[in-house]
């Protein structure tokens, strides 16, 4: 029998009309005074009672029945809708395409498009703002409602550190710096406020958390892991994926759908080469590398992104065993699979082929970038993946097993009840009280490296502070990669957020003279000396680094300062530990800083002892470049050990500042 989607709503209003009218009568069964109420002291009050209870019997029984299938209520409804759909509807739920490469918005309706998402650049028109982006995520949605049956689409965007790809958003460390703050009621908080701001652009699919292990400081998305340890990304990857969804996906209207990534062991490869090779026995792999996962479905995630990587030479988005005989069928997971941009296409140079390996080995979704008249476009992917169907080599059974995943998690989002934005989410886009959450989160990522004579924390009223480096006034280089574009650039690329240098001249007092000078030119006579150094911007595939020496222009940056005779204060912005030399030497205080993101503010209140550094390493600080990627021993110990992190002592200072946070 067909079953419409009106019909189970209705099925569901009903139950708990049916919930609320049991438990009024139950109220007058479980008390003796309602007892008495309703029967009486006569024959007919007690028949009134038999018949009150012969009524709530049946009910009662219902009840337990309806209780005891509540959990499945999703996969009926996935089940009854996906008895309806024909095989080209189907095929559309499995296909996810880059807003850039839809020319023609029908073509959501005419292809019964399941997702859209926007990859790093793939930006709305005519800017960045969170109005252009409600305005594209509510077309796309308008052309998916057009459908016969009316299926929403899924949005996806990659919400990395915060609603990252948007103007004005609040941008949270990234996950190192996360990973020292050893928080996770922390990073559910930042995760919850990230999921507030995408969903007030009516995205309710963030492509988060990444649970790699980063095990070499070579690969360039190491900022991208909470850390080193399969215990400590475990913890805060589940915290995150909790904070995304609001607990189970779908609690509420600002519940954003996790995506738990990439699948599996894409932190090990060889010499830290992205999208590269990891060579380990079985034991290894599911003793370093499988944990977080497992974390991540007990905290009820509802999608896992597949691996461009390869384990053991073969590819991961055509691993059968570990896809769908270890994630889907060992480890319970109940949502769907997606695949990494484009991903599928390198895996042979055959594209037909590369569809019937990935679906059959137990991808549910396959992200797509290019469009009509491109290589490999989604029309393409459509066409073939009917005709593989139709041919018997990739079974109809696995194409119902990937749309019911689909329809489940849509289902359970609740996309099928409101698609529409609440317009307050959207307006508290950037707002301090956000901005205030991401602040708590640069403080305690903040490690701690070196303080020698308790150069920390300054004195807010000193003579003159001069504060030296490029990265002190660019909120690009605070930023990093993933920031409004794929691979993030150097200067004013957000609105809303503080740079270092403007928070500290905020904090000081009227009578402390800030100077600055980008090269570290002019600092002498100042009491303090404060230089902000780093890595410019990148992400995944240019991120990656043969040698993680610290620049010679920041080192040389360092040196000046050092020869102006003030005590030198670094503060270290990177994605990943960097070999030090001598700016370690030169410092009379090294911070590291990680990548802080938008708010400033929160180096700031560590500089000046508004909050005592609380961070720990989340993995080794390398001596060399021997170091990097390899193992430390007890005759060639690392630079700082993991969990390493001084913090301050009590010490009297000119002018105090308040008691400090953090105690």
């Amino acid at each position: 029998m067909m079953v419409s989607i009106e019909s189970a709503k209705l099925s569901i209003n009903t139950k708990k009309m049916i919930y609320a009218d049991l438990f009024t009568a139950l109220e007058a069964v479980r008390h003796p005074e309602h007892l008495r109420a309703v029967a009486g002291r006569t024959p007919c009050g007690r028949s009134r009672l038999t018949n009150l209870l012969s009524l709530c019997l049946p009910i009662l029984l219902w009840s337990a029945g309806a209780r005891a299938e509540g959990p499945v209520n999703y996969d009926q409804q996935a089940d009854a809708l996906l008895a309806q759909m024909t095989l080209e509807e189907k095929i559309g739920q499995m296909t996810q395409v880059d807003s850039q490469a839809i020319k023609d918005m029908a073509d959501i309706q005419r292809y019964f498009l399941g997702s859209v998402l926007s990859g790093g650049g793939s930006d709305p028109s005519p800017d960045n703002s969170a109005g252009s982006w409600l305005k594209l995520s509510s077309e796309v949605q308008s052309w998916a409602l057009k459908t016969r049956l009316k299926i929403p689409l899924i949005y996806g965007i990659d919400a990395v550190h915060g609603h990252n790809n948007v103007d004005g958003a609040v941008i949270f460390p990234h996950n190192i710096g996360m990973g020292a703050t050893r928080n996770p009621a922390l990073v559910g908080r930042a995760a919850r406020v990230t999921a507030e701001e995408v969903a007030g652009t009516g995205i309710r699919w963030g492509f988060a958390p990444c649970v790699a292990i980063a095990r070499n400081e070579r690969w360039g998305r190491t900022y991208e892991s909470f850390g080193e340890s399969p215990e400590l990304v475990s913890e805060l990857g589940a915290a995150e994926v909790s904070g995304l969804q609001g607990g189970q996906p779908g609690n509420n209207s600002t519940s954003v759908l996790a995506c738990a990534k990439h699948f599996l062991a894409d932190g090990g490869t060889q010499n830290g080469v992205d999208r590269g090779n990891t060579v380990c026995d079985e034991a290894t792999l599911r003793k370093i590398y499988l944990p977080p996962y497992i974390a991540a479905i007990k905290a009820g995630v509802g999608s896992i992104m597949v691996s461009y990587s390869s384990w053991n030479g073969r590819k991961m988005h055509g691993n059968q065993y570990l896809l769908t005989e270890v994630l889907k069928s060992e480890l319970g997971f109940k949502g769907f699979l997606v695949s990494d941009w484009a991903a599928i296409d390198e895996m042979s140079d055959d594209y037909r082929r590369d569809i019937e390996t990935s679906i059959n080995a137990g991808l549910d979704m396959i992200m797509i970038p290019n469009g009509p008249g491109q290589h490999n476009s989604y029309v393409q992917f459509i066409t073939l993946l009917g005709e593989l169907v139709r041919e018997g080599r990739v079974p109809q059974a696995r194409i119902d097993d990937a749309v019911r995943r689909i329809l489940r998690v849509k289902f359970q989002m609740g996309l099928f009840n409101d698609p529409h934005t609440d317009k307050a989410l959207t307006a508290a886009i950037g707002s301090s009280e956000h901005r205030q959450v991401a602040r708590e989160c640069v403080e305690q990522s903040l490690v701690l490296l070196k303080n020698v004579n308790q150069t920390l924390p300054l004195s807010k009223s000193l003579k003159r502070l001069h504060v030296a480096g490029a990265a002190a006034d660019d909120l690009g280089i605070q930023c990093g990669g993933w920031t409004i574009g794929w691979q993030g650039s150097a200067g004013q690329t957000i609105h809303g957020g503080t740079t270092i240098l403007a928070a500290i001249r905020q904090v000081v007092a009227p009578n402390c003279k800030i100077t600055y000078s980008a090269d570290g030119a002019n600092a002498e006579g100042a009491d303090a000396v404060v230089v902000v150094v780093g890595e410019e911007p990148y992400a995944e595939m240019k991120g990656d680094r043969r040698d993680l020496r610290l620049s010679a222009k920041d080192a040389a940056v360092i040196a000046k300062a050092k020869a102006a005779g003030a005590p030198v204060i670094t503060v270290l912005l990177s994605g990943r530990p960097l070999i030090l030399e001598s700016a370690l030497d030169e410092s009379d205080a090294l911070l590291a800083a990680w990548l802080p993101g938008s708010e400033g503010e929160g180096v700031a209140d560590v500089l000046f002892g508004d909050y005592k550094p609380t961070g720990k390493l989340p993995r080794i600080w390398p001596r060399s470049m021997d170091q990097a990627g390899g193992e430390v021993t007890a005759d060639t110990p690392a630079l700082f050990p993991y969990g390493f992190g001084l913090t301050y002592t009590r010490v009297t200072m000119l002018n105090a500042p308040p008691a400090v946070r953090g105690e």
